[in-house]
């Protein structure tokens, strides 16, 4: 059995959702744990949740002949990978990284280059289009990220009331055209400015 379902029918088999798996150099083979999202309810991981994984998992690799040298299990830090529907339905509002398999090419608009990949900006859902006939399917709900090319003013400078804002520019993306996706991550001295996260920079961690 490979390595990825090994891991993640241990994860799962403890209630919990399997974000992420890393070998690293030296032998790391890190984890990423997270609790099941439900709308409304916003649970974290403990580190006592990180040891019980760590150690079924540890017996479970041994059984399997996976070899590595060190095991490390935490929870989602601040530049967490959305990788699912549900993670993108947890953090919508959120500002995310998005990097496109593929550059925009034509579909490059205004002054977004078209050979551009790389996204920062705001997640939004973007509703189904309505079916154009009768017993035609309506296109499926998508997503967007909203951004603006303004700079973030300085701390401490005075923004002219007057000043025209630059305008927003939004672009529209499937999972599928995704090569990865991430919670941006960004801290401010008020704490995270992502929700759906903890004040806690590192998480929860074994």
């Amino acid at each position: 059995m490979a390595l990825q379902d090994i891991v993640e029918k241990t994860v799962t088999g403890f209630g919990y959702d399997l974000v992420e798996i890393e070998r690293s150099a030296g032998g790391l083979l890190r984890v990423t744990i997270d609790i099941p999202w439900q709308p409304g309810v916003e649970q974290f991981v403990t580190v006592e949740d990180c040891e019980k994984v760590t150690r079924q998992l540890q017996f479970v690799l041994e059984v399997d002949g996976i070899e590595y040298k060190r095991l490390e299990v935490s929870s989602p830090g601040i530049d967490r990978p959305l990788r699912h529907q549900r993670d993108f339905e947890r953090f919508e509002g959120s500002v995310i990284d998005i990097t496109l398999k593929a550059p925009m090419g034509a579909a490059g608009q205004g002054q977004v280059n078209a050979n551009r990949k790389k996204f920062r900006g705001t997640l939004e859902r973007v509703a189904p289009v309505v079916a154009p006939a009768e017993g035609a399917q309506a296109s499926a709900a998508g997503w967007q990220i909203v951004w603006s090319d303004e700079p973030a003013p300085k701390p401490g400078q005075r923004v002219s009331k007057k000043r025209v804002p630059a305008p927003l520019q939004a672009l529209g993306f499937t999972l599928d055209e995704l090569r990865d996706a991430r919670l941006a991550p960004i801290v401010s001295f008020k704490g995270r400015s992502t929700k759906g996260l903890t004040e806690d920079d590192g998480g929860a961690e074994s």
